[in-house]
């Protein structure tokens, strides 16, 4: 059976690609802060708990999962916040660029090897963002976009294999990750993206003919819209 590793796969979009893996026939190995094995209740689940915002912590998965044959990497796991630029704190700024884009990086460097050999898959969950420059998202545009510009090199680097390199650019989705943001997606089914739409996006790339490759695969919702929250 085929092993696939998902990051942040205890919520939100990770949770989503995680199951639609699941239903496709993929062992799943899910990397998250908080993740047990009996969320998912499948036997071809296994949960691996690590805060990917920690240097030390991600070394050491690194480290156990190269030892693992692994057919598809998902780099989902990921955060934002979106102030002015002197506002953020230094934490903040840290722990965002290490997480987006430094962790992928990591884990990449530690799996690629088996990827290759594999023939399989590397999969980026980046964010509009890497596409556009919007106010009070200098830090995490700059870790989105640099995450594609990782991706879109790796697959120049590796294109003599037949591994397969994608970007995902979803517009706002409707998660967990605006729980602590001033902000939401829309209340309205044609302004937002749902977790599901990035999973089918994953589906759509694992079952195209190996000879072509989407690099780039950007959702966005029919309609704009935006939901502002009320101040407690």
């Amino acid at each position: 059976m085929k092993r696939a590793v998902v990051t942040g796969a205890s919520s939100g979009i990770g949770k989503a690609i995680t199951n639609r893996l699941l239903t496709l026939g993929y062992e799943v190995i899910g990397v998250s802060r908080n993740i047990q094995d009996n969320d998912f209740n499948h036997a071809h689940f296994q949960a691996l708990t690590c805060n990917l915002a920690e240097e030390k912590e991600t070394i050491k998965l690194c480290q156990r999962l190269k030892k693992e044959n692994i057919f598809i990497l998902v780099n989902c796991a990921g955060f934002g916040r979106f102030e002015p630029h002197e506002e953020l704190h230094v934490n903040t700024i840290t722990t965002m660029s290490f997480l987006n884009l430094t962790a992928p990086m990591l884990l990449t460097n530690a799996l690629l090897r088996s990827l290759k050999e594999n023939e399989g898959y590397l999969i980026n969950i980046n964010s509009i963002e890497a596409l556009r420059a919007s106010k009070f998202a200098a830090v995490y545009s700059a870790t989105k976009a640099g995450l594609k510009a990782f991706g879109d090199a790796l697959f120049e680097e590796t294109r003599k294999s037949r591994l397969s390199i994608t970007n995902i650019n979803p517009d706002m989705t409707q998660s967990n990750f605006y729980d602590e943001l001033r902000f939401d997606v829309s209340p309205k089914e044609d302004e937002k993206l749902v977790a599901a739409d990035i999973a089918d996006a994953i589906e759509h790339i694992l079952t195209m003919r190996k000879g072509a490759v989407v690099t780039e695969y950007t959702l966005r919702s029919l309609h704009f819209g935006i939901a502002k929250k009320t101040k407690r």
